[in-house]
């Protein structure tokens, strides 16, 4: 492992420490959300109209605006230096300031029109099984929750701003904030016992919630970008030099696209779950958040820190250097996430049990997260490595082939959708959702091949048999023999399970760890010399 490999894990664990932080009140987020919104209609209608201002966050907060920055701040500041960063910057947060206010106010004024539609008398004629109100409820609650999608997706660049200057922890813990405000006011409907018609009137108070912490979180990114010397520079006629925004066009354009089509092949699936049944939404939606923790924790993180290092391989033309790289970072996600899959695969029941079951979340709704937690588990590992292909494509500024990929996947991912859903319900889409993610990755692998990158085949190829043996291995003989033994002692009134599954999670996390290292695995070695670093510099 050079040093510069391990400066990449280094500041992808940091950043993960951050995340883990975020991601851990996440899922206390959803204890709260299970169990005060429930798992049926009120929860089907939160959950759609909060996912379509985090579909513009991707879109343009996270995703290709982000990537496009990145390569091109490097490369400003390399040949014009710092104040050149500042004014260009300048210009591009004017635009997308404009950009996005436009967007907030078409999303809530289309909104607003379709609730008054959806409220008519003919429109009453095609309601069937309570679709058409979870419908309204959605469009009711879009033009409180739209204006966060301004303030979230300028928190997006600016994190990516911020990534150039190799500050990665602080912004990651910024996303704190939603969970911290949206905890207080689930937990405050939980212990009051909201219930039936007054949640509607307490998703209202939920929505003002959000748009509190993205205004929050807004002000503490703008400090940041003070305190790190990239504050945007505005001066009148600064748009006379558009050579940045005319730049990122051609930058963004095809991924914006690609993001589109991605985030919009995601509301589609959502649109199809709320028409699947008043289960389906929750049941996704909470999965997706479990399996978010790995994803956000790790591969997310770590792809963040690559796409910095490779930005700067690809500008000094080190493309030996990004193969490596890649290869590196695919071993390492394929070593973290595989157990966490096995462990979604083998320990679901427990484990969403344990964060949602109670309050107005009912057994019924439990179940019908059965399929949905396999499928999507089993995905982990092609979910993450997405995460660390792109930035090969990014860094070297191709931004269309990710977007031809996509649209390739999307086609896959609705297709098998459509047949999919009528005998699995949600757990189709779910298992739909995970064949699209295979497609994707093979194609920009197979492109990578093509252009001349040393992949490692062979090398990958080891590291998923090893890892999926011992971990599929060790989950086995957990579910059946360790872990009924476990629940038998060690649950409790209060706290139910969870001393039995913290006790197996330790004792699988411990044998995966140890049999990989006695086969001569390198990532414990890796990980535990990045970790002595970390310990010493202390």
């Amino acid at each position: 492992m050079s040093e510069k490999q391990t400066g990449i894990l280094k500041s992808s664990l940091g950043v993960a420490f951050a995340t883990m932080l975020s991601r851990a009140l996440g899922l206390v987020r959803v204890m709260f959300e299970a169990r005060a919104l429930g798992g049926g209609a009120f929860a089907s209608a939160w959950m759609l109209a909060f996912a379509i201002p985090n579909l513009f966050r991707r879109m343009l907060g996270e995703g290709a605006l982000g990537n496009a920055l990145i390569p091109t701040i490097s490369q400003a500041e390399k040949e014009y230096g710092p104040e050149r960063v500042r004014r260009d910057l300048g210009i591009v947060f004017v635009a997308l300031s404009a950009l996005l206010a436009i967007i907030v106010v078409i999303v809530s004024a289309v909104s607003v029109v379709l609730g008054k539609m959806a409220g008519s008398d003919w429109a009453g004629e095609f309601a069937t099984d309570g679709t058409l109100n979870r419908f309204r409820m959605v469009f009711g609650l879009l033009p409180l929750l739209m204006p966060y999608a301004f303030f979230i997706c300028l928190v997006g660049a600016i994190g990516a701003v911020l990534n150039t200057c190799k500050q990665f922890v602080l912004p990651a813990l910024g996303a704190l904030l939603l969970n911290f405000f949206l905890i207080s006011g689930l937990a405050w409907g939980y212990w009051h016992g909201v219930s039936g018609q007054e949640l509607g009137p307490f998703l209202n108070m939920l929505s003002y919630l959000v748009l509190a912490s993205g205004a929050v979180q807004l002000a503490f990114m703008l400090l940041l970008l003070w305190k790190y010397g990239r504050f945007p520079m505005f001066s009148h006629g600064m748009f006379h030099n558009n050579t940045v925004l005319r730049q990122l066009w051609k930058l963004v354009l095809p991924g914006i696209l690609g993001a589109s089509a991605l985030q919009l092949s995601f509301l589609a699936d959502r649109l199809l779950a709320i028409c699947v049944g008043p289960q389906a939404v929750p049941a996704l939606t909470n999965v997706d958040r479990i399996i978010d923790l790995p994803i956000g924790i790790f591969a997310i993180s770590l792809g963040g820190v690559l796409m910095a290092s490779m930005a700067r391989s690809a500008a000094n033309g080190e493309l030996g250097s990004m193969s490596d790289d890649l290869y590196f970072s695919r071993r390492h996600v394929i070593f973290v996430c595989v157990p966490m899959a096995v462990t979604v695969m083998f320990f679901w029941r427990p484990i969403i049990s344990m964060l949602c079951l109670g309050g107005n979340y009912t057994e019924s709704d439990l179940e019908a997260t059965r399929y949905v937690a396999i499928f999507y588990g089993a995905g982990i590992p092609l979910f993450c490595s997405i995460k660390v292909i792109l930035p090969m494509f990014y860094s070297r500024k191709d931004m269309k082939f990710p977007f031809y990929s996509s649209l390739i996947a999307i086609a896959v991912n609705i297709c098998l959708n459509l047949i999919l859903m009528w005998p699995l319900k949600q757990g189709g889409i779910a298992l739909a959702t995970v064949i699209g993610s295979l497609v994707n990755n093979e194609i920009l692998l197979r492109r990578l091949r093509k252009e001349g990158f040393d992949l490692h085949g062979s090398g990958i190829a080891w590291v998923t048999i090893r890892c999926t043996a011992v971990a599929g291995l060790i989950g086995w003989g957990m579910s059946t023999l360790a872990y009924p033994q476990l629940r038998a002692v060690l649950t409790f009134r209060y706290v139910g399970e969870f001393p039995a599954f913290l006790t197996m999670l330790a004792a699988f996390t411990f044998a995966y760890v140890a049999i990989n290292a006695l086969l001569g695995a390198a990532e414990p070695r890796e990980i535990r010399r990045v970790l002595s670093f970390r310990i010493k510099a202390k």
